[in-house]
């Protein structure tokens, strides 16, 4: 495990929320404790202290009818009062529960709070992601079976 792998290992162990975690093969132990601005990394019974690095992530720009996973903590859009539903997990994004399925949303469509946006898969869980508020889908702006990333905009909402 070089440098990078560990790097990598902290960053998605702070936008996870765990508060620790620990790894131990077969030359190495590594222990990250997170708390809310900073890291820990134990290793071999040496503590040091890591600043969490910003994280950038280029995302190409989403087609605007298509639908993404959904459901992380709604923001609020500055314009035209449209929340925006960001992924609350790194995964596969599906608009539908099977191919012969209809989507679970569409453009135009009237949500209430808890009705399913999307599916995530990760790590061959499949995870429902269900409206934390109630308006009309505005876009869907992720395609079915794309990967997404944590924290991503999936879908544009209109509150009622």
């Amino acid at each position: 495990m070089d440098i990078k792998d560990i790097q990598y290992l902290i960053k998605f162990v702070a936008k996870s929320g765990v508060q620790e975690v620990k790894l131990e093969m077969e030359d190495i132990k590594i222990t990250i404790k997170t708390g809310p601005d900073q890291s820990f990394i134990e290793n071999s019974g040496m503590v040091q202290q890591v600043q969490p690095m910003p994280v950038v992530a280029q995302v190409p720009a989403p087609p605007s009818d298509i639908a993404p996973e959904a459901v992380a903590a709604p923001v609020q859009s500055e314009e035209d009062n449209l929340i925006t539903i960001k992924s609350p997990i790194i995964g596969t994004f599906y608009r539908k529960a099977s191919s012969d399925k209809p989507s679970f949303v569409e453009i135009g469509q009237v949500i209430k709070e808890g009705d399913v946006l999307c599916i995530i898969e990760a790590m061959k869980l499949f995870n429902e992601i269900e409206s934390e508020l109630g308006g009309t889908i505005v876009k869907i702006l992720v395609d079915d079976a794309s990967p997404i990333e944590f924290d991503q905009p999936l879908f544009v909402i209109n509150p009622s």
